[in-house]
């Protein structure tokens, strides 16, 4: 299992490390005012208005810069920024470029305009761009996450003044269609791989003008099931593309080598802690096979939510000492067929779940997600433990619960999430990194938990607690 990602040597994080510096203002990145402006007044509630990790080296790297700052995974954020700057800038070479040809013009007419009463001024110089060509092209794995960035995107556009075009499977024909070919052009577009795909294969000039590819979640969009929607898009946008940005917690192996094979120059940034679990995040093991569970992992796992139900409520360390009004957790499941079933037996327990995974009907996702990330409402009756309530008449207040795969959580808001229960053992390091890292979030703290069963390897979930407790990557 631990052979799965990809190994940085600790030698080359040491050397990193060594580098590590502390930025606290954007103002230290040469990006445009305008873009620097829309980070200060147009995301005033933004928990990341400081630099994070991932954004203090990807930036200056992605501006050209020597990347000396303070390291962490590239984000789609991280990208999102210099790519705005790049359109801006782009935008005032062409304007003044345009402005040139246009003099140009206009003096060449002048000297060729004939002196007689039939002369006739030409007509002026159309400039107006291919609506359905825009500059760049985020890719991401999820219609959640295509609504999250475009909502940032958004945010950004209000100060900075481009056009962005979120449009995932969630959207009808008609929305994607006004979105895309806005009578006003388009600068980015915020997509699934698979969608764009076929709405290239049928429009072949839409990626004509593409000059920067940010691929969010790369680890997911270069695996078997994303890969030739992928990799379709990249090679039409390759003749006239400028910055490819790869953005990915883990580097797994097939992902190094296919990177080593079609692009052995590209620039990697990676962070001491690549493939590690923040040292913030616990991890606690309960084992399913003693009392009182005796092998029943349903209700081992409606218990431990319970449990972290009824005990004092969580504070959250960036906002406040306010304790949080309503704990959000997430149950992992290896398979997707389980978290119906999951989530149908805790709700049976008195529990707040829904399942949530990539088959979900739309609408439901919809619903779930509000009801994840909704407030919950006060509810004065005492709880009592699940081992008691087989009838589920007595409700677990404040507590809302989604069930869901490694997949299905991708486009999941966790930064309130302070707890994630395992339910299977994942089958690989890749799964650990991923699901224990939907805790823990922005500085906060967070608690693993992993039930462990029949048939279980207790031996790899012991080692991967080892390490976490020694702030060692997973490899």
């Amino acid at each position: 299992m631990q052979k799965t990602l990809h190994e940085v040597p600790y030698g080359s994080r040491a050397a990193i490390k060594r580098k590590i510096e502390q930025i606290d203002s954007f103002d230290a990145f040469p990006l445009a005012d305008k873009v620097k402006e829309a980070i200060k007044d147009a995301l005033p509630g933004l928990e990341y208005r400081n630099p994070t990790p991932a954004q203090a080296i990807a930036i200056p790297a992605i501006l050209g810069q020597d990347a000396k700052k303070r390291t962490r995974h590239p984000s789609t954020k991280a990208g999102l920024l210099p790519t705005v700057d790049a359109i801006k800038r782009e935008e005032a070479a062409d304007a003044e470029q345009q402005a040139r040809e246009e003099a140009e013009e206009a003096a060449k007419r002048e000297l060729e305009k004939r002196d007689d009463m039939f002369a006739l001024e030409p007509p002026p110089l159309n400039k107006a761009t291919d609506p359905a060509r825009p500059r760049a092209v985020i890719l991401v794995p999820s219609a959640e996450l295509v609504a999250q960035v475009g909502a940032v995107a958004k945010s950004l556009s209000h100060t900075v003044k481009f056009r962005a075009a979120p449009i995932s499977a969630k959207n009808t024909a008609t929305v994607i269609r006004s979105r895309l070919f806005n009578e006003n052009g388009v600068d980015i577009i915020i997509s699934t791989a698979p969608l764009l795909a076929s709405i290239a294969e049928s429009n072949p000039n839409i990626l004509s003008r593409v000059t920067h590819l940010i691929v969010d979640e790369a680890d997911s969009l270069f695996d078997r099931s994303f890969k030739p929607s992928t990799t379709e898009i990249l090679e039409r946008a390759t003749p006239s593309l400028k910055k490819l940005i790869l953005c990915s917690a883990t580097i797994p192996r097939y992902l190094d080598k296919y990177l080593a094979a079609r692009y052995p120059d590209m620039k990697r940034l990676v962070t001491p802690n690549l493939h590690a679990i923040p040292r913030r995040v616990q991890l606690g093991v309960v084992d399913v096979n003693k009392d009182p569970y005796r092998g029943n992992k349903m209700l081992a796992c409606a218990d431990t939510i319970w449990q972290i139900g009824k005990a004092s409520g969580d504070y959250d360390p960036v906002e406040g000492r306010e304790p949080l009004q309503t704990k959000r957790i997430l149950v992992f499941v290896n398979e997707r067929e389980d978290t119906d079933e999951v989530a149908q037996y805790l709700v049976k327990k008195g529990i707040d779940a829904v399942a949530f995974h990539r088959d979900t009907d739309p609408g439901r996702q919809a619903k779930a997600l509000a009801s994840f990330t909704g407030t919950g409402k006060e509810d004065d009756k005492q709880p009592e433990s699940p081992s008691s309530n087989s009838t589920g008449k007595c409700r677990l207040p404040n507590t809302k619960v989604i069930v869901t795969t490694d997949l299905g959580s991708r486009g999941i808001d966790t930064v309130a999430v302070r707890h994630v229960i395992l339910y299977d053992v994942p089958h690989t390091t890749i799964d650990f990194i991923h699901r224990l890292g939907r805790t823990g979030r922005m500085g906060r703290r967070g608690r693993g938990i992993v039930l462990v069963g029949a048939g279980d390897r207790a031996d790899v979930v012991k080692e991967v607690k080892d390490a976490m407790y020694r702030g060692e990557a997973l490899i």
